[in-house]
């Protein structure tokens, strides 16, 4: 996370990379949760109580799990993405502005630290594990499982929140830039009338 954003920014075309993976992950995520859904109205009776409890839990976990490895595609760059929305937002001309944006920001932000936070958690839970856990083991799939569990919720925040950083950077790619001289009318040529008529 520290060298992200220094080579980020020496990189011109990696706000355009960072922004078409952040797509990529609105995109999964959307389908992930339209087929959780599918799957819940189809589990659940009508008061939303699962049929069978076991096979509905393993089903969420697939979709916390799903979320978190689309999202892995954006992690890296993810402060980048947020920092050069604040530039952008600070240098947009109030008109283009929606008074959403601010707060989807921080929204975004509070769940990236939360994600932070929660990945160094699952690192020293990690490496408490007994050295014979390994993925596939009940006793590494488990700690995962909760680990993406709780992950789930701010990922959804950047699922639900996210397309405010594409929407930031479109309103300023089209802006009139501060540099350029507004544009000036100017008479078109015509024809003089010939004297006489």
């Amino acid at each position: 996370m520290p060298t992200g954003p220094l080579t980020i920014a020496s990189r011109p075309t990696s706000h355009r990379e960072l922004l078409c993976r952040l797509d990529g992950f609105l995109q999964d995520s959307e389908q992930i949760l339209t087929s959780w859904a599918v799957y819940s109205d189809e589990h659940t009776d009508l008061d939303g109580w699962p049929y069978d409890d076991h096979a509905y839990a393993l089903r969420q976990s697939q979709r916390d799990a799903d979320t978190a490895q689309a999202f892995e595609t954006v992690r890296s760059g993810a402060r980048h993405l947020l920092a050069t929305a604040h530039t952008q937002l600070a240098h947009l001309p109030t008109r283009l502005v929606q008074n959403r944006w601010g707060f989807q920001l921080g929204v975004l932000a509070t769940a990236l630290d939360r994600l932070d936070a929660l990945h160094e958690q699952w690192e020293r839970t990690r490496d408490s594990l007994p050295a014979d856990a390994r993925p596939g083991t009940p006793v590494f799939d488990d700690a995962l499982a909760e680990h993406h569990a709780e992950c789930w919720t701010y990922l959804d925040d950047w699922a639900s929140h996210g397309d405010a950083l594409g929407e930031i950077n479109s309103a300023a790619r089209h802006a009139p830039s501060l540099l350029a001289p507004p544009p000036t009318a100017v008479r078109a040529p015509g024809r003089t009338a010939s004297a006489g008529k």
